[in-house]
């Protein structure tokens, strides 16, 4: 169990920011609360059971430092509580207690108890499970740090870690957490598709009557979410070497559900296929409509979606899709990884 997330997640729960040290700040310093600038460095120790004996022990064997002693243990009595806080330290009873008493704070909470979680079985079960692996395949050859990611996807650190650690396990990704080969991709893929909704109109670009209540998001593509333009129009737009009219139809992924719905309401929605002019739908991870990618010209008019998201569109007709993909190569700016 990675009890120093665990004790980053309990803080977070309580509105207060734990940062690892990374040892800038001491030896024996593991972590820095600081709660609206207040920082104090705690040192962890981990104990089955904390009792007022053991928690006197523990106070006299640490080393002297800036840090106080954060003892996270399954159960720490009544006694040892009043212990370790009376020293200017604190605890976190995994049953779901946390405290901490320093010269700057005094934090004293309930908070969610940490039960035993039984080991992941199937590595991209769940939304968590497929935002760590798409986060891998933006960026197949980096490795990873666990806490840089959960703050770039907005998950806790000890579900990044469980994901990863499942990954490992079933030889998708390196000890490193570097993406291996293809089979990762071919595993997200077989959970991509999602469905469409035909519209029979497309927005107009420049009507910001339409463009701020649909969020199409054309102001600043790089720091705002919105429409992306995905499949066979995309990639084409990427040289894929795929045929595509410019009037067939074309399909978008959008933020979220609301999104999709204030699209059928403002542009119609379109009787049958053959009549649609667009297909909206709801991104299955936010980084497809995080990272778009600025129209290339090539017929497209519209920011696209990055290359490995329209990749994974294409791996959904086993046919003509999968043929493309064998054949296609992105630019030098993206790695492929199918």
């Amino acid at each position: 169990m990675d009890f120093e997330a665990l004790v980053v997640d309990a803080f977070a729960e309580l509105g207060v920011e734990a940062r690892p040290s990374g040892g800038a700040s001491g030896p024996n310093i593991d972590l820095i609360v600081d709660p609206d600038g207040v920082a104090s460095a705690i040192q962890l120790l981990h104990r089955a059971l904390v009792t007022d004996d053991v928690a006197v022990r523990l106070l006299a064997e640490v080393v002297p430092s800036d840090a106080a002693l954060f003892v996270v243990a399954d159960r720490v009595t009544d006694t040892a509580r009043r212990v370790l806080t009376s020293s200017r330290g604190g605890y976190f009873d995994l049953r779901g207690r946390l405290a901490l008493r320093t010269a700057g704070m005094v934090i004293d909470a309930e908070v969610e108890p940490v039960k035993e979680r039984a080991e992941r079985t199937d590595a991209l079960a769940g939304s968590a499970g497929l935002e760590v692996a798409t986060a891998l395949l933006l960026h197949p050859e980096r490795a990873v740090k666990v806490r840089a990611l959960a703050r770039e996807l907005g998950r806790s650190p000890s579900t990044v870690s469980e994901v990863l650690a499942a990954l490992r396990r079933d030889g998708l990704i390196g000890t490193d957490s570097a993406v291996a080969d293809t089979r990762l991709f071919w595993q997200v893929a077989a959970r991509w598709s999602t469905p469409r909704t035909l519209l029979a109109t497309l927005p107009v670009q420049g009507d910001v009557g339409l463009g701020t209540p649909l969020r199409l998001g054309l102001d600043d593509i790089d720091h705002e979410s919105g429409w992306a333009l995905t499949d066979s129009a995309a990639a084409v737009a990427y040289g894929a070497p795929l045929a595509f009219r410019s009037d067939h139809v074309l399909d978008f992924f959008v933020p979220d559900r609301s999104i999709l719905r204030r699209a059928t309401t403002l542009l119609g929605a379109a009787p049958s296929a053959s009549q649609a002019r667009a297909t909206v739908r709801v991104a299955p991870v936010p980084a497809v409509v995080r990272n778009r990618v600025g129209a290339a010209g090539k017929g497209a008019d519209w920011p696209l979606a990055h290359p490995l998201f329209v990749a994974l569109d294409l791996a959904q007709d086993a046919g003509r899709g999968r043929e493309v993909l064998e054949m296609w190569t992105p630019d030098g700016r993206w790695t492929r990884v199918w």
